[in-house]
């Protein structure tokens, strides 16, 4: 009599099957409530219902809102700025700054952050500025692979990262080009 084989590490899961549908559908409705028109609060039935799904499904996957934006938060700023590579610091930064303030000044986006930030705590400011970090710090690292001195990271974040969304997220003032770059120049005076 011959033994079963063992299990694979991934029984039971399917890449790509209902598992992954039901994310996206529960992701995308998430995303269409935040930016809907029709002031419905955002709860887990009502982005449930939105998704054609179940609200315990939704209930077992995330557990609350707050981490329900969070996971959205992460899967939508995961790779949608590219690292500018322009053969210097301060233009790196300065297309970086640039790409961040646009990307900002959508209004699903910044709806997206908000509620984030709002619903999911030190969790979700960090599902939407934990990629950003990681630009910075490539940016930095290239620079110093240049042979150049470069300022801490936390010094970049404290200088452009945060102005740029305390302004966007807090604030009804512009995220002009002009003082985008100027957030630049306070990391690298000329």
């Amino acid at each position: 009599m011959s033994t079963p084989a063992p299990p694979s590490p991934h029984a039971g899961s399917r890449p790509g099957g209902r598992s992954a549908r039901v994310r996206a559908a529960v992701q995308r409705a998430t995303e269409e409530l935040l930016t809907d028109e029709t002031n419905e609060p955002l709860t887990i039935p009502v982005v449930a219902a939105r998704a054609g799904v179940h609200a315990t499904t939704v209930y077992r996957r995330w557990g609350s809102i707050g981490e329900l934006l969070t996971d959205v938060a992460t899967s939508h700023f995961s790779g949608d700025l590219v690292v500018p590579d322009t053969g210097s610091l301060r233009g790196d930064l300065e297309r970086y700054a640039s790409d961040l303030a646009r990307d900002l000044d959508d209004p699903d986006t910044l709806a997206l952050v908000r509620a984030t930030i709002g619903a999911g705590g030190d969790q979700g400011a960090m599902a939407c500025t934990r990629e950003r970090q990681q630009q910075l710090e490539a940016m930095l690292e290239r620079e110093q692979a240049r042979g150049n001195q470069t300022p801490t990271v936390q010094h970049v974040i404290d200088a452009v990262l945060a102005p740029l969304y305390y302004r966007a997220v807090f604030t009804d003032k512009a995220l002009t080009p002009e003082w985008t770059r100027s957030l630049v120049s306070h990391v690298l005076p000329d």
